[in-house]
């Protein structure tokens, strides 16, 4: 059987779906030389519910049946007469309705898709976090100047390290997959695994770069 020669953009993804698939090749295209890579990972795949959930999800199922029984009723008075504001009307419900959407179903996917495509490192020098969900973006923090490191742990060892100070409701937002939520969630290695294990290595790591 002929072999089809492979394009640019199939090496391409083929290489970024190898590094998303290896936390330390993805963490080892970050360093400097003489860094070391401690340790690395990624956080835990598919949909998962966060703490916050238990708040957002009854709102997120009011706000969508709302804007639901909102949309009926317009196309509703649309059919029954005309005019302007038989036309606003279910334009301006649309949006809305879309955001619900997004709130009760969308924003697992996009959760689960950011995490797809996060990985995490410890070096001798630093906390390194790495995403691509919209082209490659690095985020270093240096041990040495690092302050706040706080740990929430799930009683199967899962859990999310947390670096520098959190904003109010910071935690709501940390996933990303908020719209806008960005400045607001925190720097942090979100549902890894052995989480208690890994916020006990970064401790002495850090104290061996001062």
């Amino acid at each position: 059987m002929m072999e089809v020669p492979q394009t640019d953009d199939v090496r391409r993804a083929r290489a970024a779906h190898a590094m998303w698939n290896n936390p330390a090749l993805a963490i080892a295209q970050e360093l400097s030389p003489g860094e070391r890579l401690v340790w690395s990972g990624q956080p835990r795949s598919g949909v998962r519910l966060r703490a916050s959930d238990a708040f957002v999800i009854p709102f997120s199922i009011f706000w969508c049946g709302f804007t639901i029984v909102w949309e009926v009723m317009a196309l509703t008075a649309t059919a029954r007469g005309g005019g302007l504001t038989a036309i606003v009307f279910p334009l301006f419900g649309v949006p809305f309705v879309l955001v619900g959407l997004y709130l009760v179903f969308g924003r697992f996917i996009v959760d689960a898709r950011i995490r797809e495509r996060t990985v995490y490192g410890i070096t001798n020098e630093r906390i390194i976090i790495v995403n691509g969900l919209f082209g490659r973006r690095t985020k270093s923090l240096n041990l040495r100047t690092l302050s706040d490191v706080s740990l929430t742990e799930r009683s199967d060892g899962s859990g999310t390290i947390t670096f520098g100070p959190t904003y109010p409701f910071g935690q709501w937002f940390a996933s990303g997959s908020w719209p806008g939520a960005g400045p607001y969630a925190p720097p942090a290695f979100d549902m890894i695994d052995r989480a208690k294990e890994i916020y006990d290595l970064i401790r002495p790591t850090q104290r061996s770069t001062t």
